[in-house]
């Protein structure tokens, strides 16, 4: 057994975006892959506890969702269509059940339709295909969870509406959906390297999915010079992971870390792609990045990282996206250049449009602090917590709120 399974409920949602993404390949039916999963999970919660752990629980799962898919088409229906996917659904072979990941990313190209909005398929696609819940999805966008929610649902709708198929895209059209999966992949990366909510820092199985899937779409797609600048991005930054949480699950903050402890063969091969890359001349956001996340790693202390070079990557990657996330990540570079003053000019604008961020208050608060405001520094780290964040989160931001005279 893994050892990223410490509880069924852990299981359950390490194993559902794999199971589902299964039976909506067969089936191409969003609602029934979900509802038969979720019966799956019910039956594993009362067999488990008493009957013991399956030795691989992911293809136990798909097998029990399988069947109750299965029953649920015969049962609503005798029609020749339900009769095709009933069968598709039968006796599910050892094949299936080991290749399931390998399916992972062709699901991925399937769910970022283009009848829907690139943030619809983004959304969907990480909900259905990749198993985050809509917490960690309206985390990943930095919007309410209601909002998230309601985007996901009419994605939904309007697939079924519009009877959209389950198609797995000819290779012509793969360079139209590059874009959303590109997201999908590097979002599934972000929510393990920062969890959203729950009582761990970080998702090690997400991790390592998103670094898979990236791989998996530079070897696909070998000419696109964004899929590589995805691999180096998630290497370098996955380089520095195993310092980021220390022995007690606690944040270890970046200035604080023992950089002799990351992973300078990632960082190498990180840094040598990105080179390699560039070199053909189409620069995307995802090359940017990654440039700012290898400057981070190869840097050897926080005073000897190149902070004016970050500042102006950041800059030219708000000309790509007009993201406040980017916004905020430039904020806290310029204060390391300029002062916190110049940083706190910088945050001033894009406060209304991150007002449900944890990360943008938190960052704000030790700005504040950094320029001697006591006061608006606790009121930032009040403002923080009142926002959805993880326990690791939590205990930082209330230790911060304690070391304030």
């Amino acid at each position: 057994m893994s050892s990223v399974y410490v509880s069924i409920d852990e299981i359950i949602r390490v194993e559902g975006g794999q199971v589902v993404a299964t039976l909506y390949r067969m089936t191409g039916q969003l609602e029934l892959a979900e509802d038969s999963f979720s019966e799956a999970a019910l039956e594993a919660i009362r067999r488990w506890p008493k009957d013991g752990l399956p030795e691989r629980p992911g293809a136990w799962l798909t097998t029990v969702a399988r069947r109750k898919a299965l029953d649920t088409l015969r049962r609503e229906s005798q029609r020749p269509k339900r009769e095709e996917m009933a069968a598709a659904l039968a006796a599910p072979t050892e094949l299936d059940v080991h290749t399931v990941r390998d399916d992972q990313l062709r699901l991925v190209f399937t769910a970022c339709h283009p009848a829907l909005t690139q943030a619809a398929q983004v959304a969907l696609t990480l909900r259905v295909v990749c198993g985050l819940s809509t917490v960690e999805i309206a985390a990943a966008f930095v919007v309410p969870e209601a909002t998230m929610s309601k985007r996901i649902t009419r994605a939904k709708e309007k697939i079924r509406a519009n009877r959209i198929g389950l198609r797995i895209p000819p290779d012509e059209e793969l360079p139209a959906r590059l874009s959303a999966a590109l997201d999908v992949i590097e979002l599934v990366f972000t929510t393990g390297h920062h969890a959203p909510v729950g009582a761990g820092p970080t998702r090690v199985d997400l991790i390592d999915e998103g670094v898979r899937l990236a791989m998996l779409l530079a070897e696909l797609m070998p000419d696109e010079p964004e899929c590589h600048g995805l691999v180096a991005l998630l290497l370098s930054t996955r380089a520095r992971s195993a310092t980021r949480v220390d022995a007690e699950g606690e944040w270890v903050l970046l200035a604080d870390a023992d950089r002799s402890l990351w992973d300078h063969g990632d960082i190498a091969a990180a840094i040598a792609l990105l080179e390699r890359t560039l070199k053909a001349g189409r620069v995307g956001p995802f090359q940017v990045r990654a440039a700012i996340s290898c400057l981070h790693s190869d840097a050897r202390s926080m005073d000897e990282t190149d902070w004016p070079q970050i500042v102006r990557l950041y800059d030219v990657l708000l000309l790509m996206s007009n993201s406040p996330v980017v916004a905020v990540n430039r904020a806290i570079a310029l204060a390391e250049v300029d002062g916190p003053e110049a940083g706190l000019m910088a945050l001033e604008p894009i406060g209304s449009q991150v007002t449900g961020w944890h990360l943008f208050h938190a960052a704000r608060a030790d700005l504040l602090r950094r320029t001697g405001d006591v006061d608006g520094s606790r009121s930032a780290l009040r403002a923080a917590l009142e926002c959805p964040h993880n326990d690791a989160d939590d205990r930082l931001l209330r230790a911060r709120l304690l070391e304030l005279p």
